[in-house]
């Protein structure tokens, strides 16, 4: 079959390259002038660095799967983490339960709880009992309105903005059992994966497997059209990075763009279906990336739990990494979700430097403005699916109405958050049911 596909991330990459190796011909379309969507990647100090903080877990074992297939084992490595709280002027370590312990912000007794709840999720492998009420209630009638207050009102907050009341249990659940997954089977620490060379070994890989079997990657290429007749697909509309469009014809077409784009280039696409698409609402990732001369911290992942600080995290990336791959300087990532009309998502690179320095100096008082030596900011639309009760219920189907032509995109993984372990299991399942 010629198959088109719409995206060039790692579902699409991945659905191709199963696809290529069923004997198809595969073209993907990338609007961008690189490949690998949220897991791409520039250039830093002599090393390629993500746009957005990617690392994996243990029960990634979807993308692990994938990586030794392409024969990158020996890049992938594995660090212990370290995860903190800033709450209350103080960071707090927060990876272990000796740590929750020490959390002397919440009374002893409402620790206690809080760590035997975590404990009952972490052993609770079913999520349907969690899908009808949302994480606010839940958390406060169990952890109690202490631990909601100090520690999870503040990240929903940071995480979902306004939505943060809306946002179902079953995320939360999703977030604190794939953690404990990702724990050594005799100890408590936990375990993060980075192949070594950035996620642009895969991401390359991927893309010469494709095209050596014959595939082909476009780059700087926009879809203006999925063509159909009588609900049947019939191909693409092109316009190629020279200005010209031109028409090609596909049995079949797999987009992986965000669900709310999807009714712009099909207008075959019946009403019902695309009320089913429009439910879903997202967030999109502002990063600031910060290359400094000292590290800000000794925490890899340090959520803000401190809403007058404007923004929800901080990711030092060189307290995982050895940061001699980015000549001897530290990475620091400053991480929010926000809608596009929020003034942080309107702000300029600058302009939110200079917003973020003095709460910079706040976490870290020995922080200077003189320790960067240079920032980048990187933008992500769509980046996080907003997963309000009864999420599974708004779904849309792979199958789209129109025959011939599928869906998939980060709002069709669930329970489980979006990440590229999910975006390589969404790839495979798309490349199934298209050889069905």
């Amino acid at each position: 079959m010629q198959i088109g596909i719409i995206g060039a991330g790692i579902a699409g990459l991945t659905c191709a390259y199963e696809l290529c190796k069923k004997g198809h011909t595969v073209d993907i379309y990338e609007t961008a002038p690189f490949i690998g969507g949220q897991a791409s990647t520039f250039s830093v100090r002599g090393s390629l660095l993500e746009r957005g903080y990617h690392h994996l877990f243990l029960s990634d074992t979807y993308i692990a799967d994938l990586i030794e297939e392409l024969g990158l084992s020996n890049q992938l490595k594995w660090f212990e983490s370290s995860v903190g709280l800033y709450y209350g002027g103080h960071i707090w370590k927060f990876s272990t339960p000796i740590d929750l312990l020490k959390f002397k912000p919440l009374p002893f007794l409402d620790r206690i709880r809080l760590g035997v709840w975590t404990l009952i999720l972490q052993r609770t492998k079913t999520w349907n009992k969690f899908e009808e009420i949302t994480a606010q209630d839940w958390i406060i009638r169990h952890m109690g309105i202490r631990s909601y207050r100090v520690i999870w009102e503040p990240l929903l907050r940071g995480k979902f903005g306004d939505y943060f009341n809306k946002i179902s249990m079953t995320w939360v659940w999703g977030k604190i059992y794939l953690r404990v997954a990702s724990r050594k089977k005799n100890g408590q620490k936990e375990l993060l994966g980075y192949p070594m060379g950035s996620f642009e070994e895969i991401i390359s890989t991927l893309s010469d497997r494709i095209t050596s079997s014959g595939g082909n990657i476009h780059t700087n290429t926009t879809v203006e059209k999925i063509i159909s007749q009588d609900n049947s697909l019939t191909g693409l509309q092109i316009r190629y990075r020279t200005g010209e469009s031109y028409t090609r014809k596909y049995d079949k077409v797999v987009s992986t763009t965000p669900s709310y784009v999807l009714p712009f280039l099909a207008e075959e696409l019946p009403q019902k279906y695309i009320n089913i698409l429009n439910t879903t609402s997202y967030l999109s990732a502002v990063l600031l990336i910060l290359v400094l001369e000292k590290p800000l911290s000794d925490i890899y992942w340090l959520n803000i739990a401190d809403r007058t600080i404007p923004f929800v995290g901080i990711i030092e990336h060189t307290n995982m990494i050895d940061n001699s791959l980015y000549g001897n300087k530290h990475i620091v990532y400053i991480t929010n979700y926000v809608t596009k009309d929020s003034d942080i998502y309107l702000s300029g690179g600058s302009e939110l430097l200079k917003t973020f320095i003095p709460h910079l100096k706040t976490i870290n008082p020995d922080f200077e403005e003189s320790w960067i030596v240079e920032y980048y900011h990187h933008k992500i639309d769509a980046a996080q699916p907003i997963v309000e009760t009864n999420y599974s219920s708004q779904i849309p189907d792979h199958k789209t109405p129109i025959k011939g032509l599928y869906l998939g995109n980060t709002s069709q993984i669930y329970p489980e958050d979006r990440g590229t372990n999910y975006s390589v299991r969404l790839g495979k399942h798309l490349s199934d049911i298209i050889n069905e």
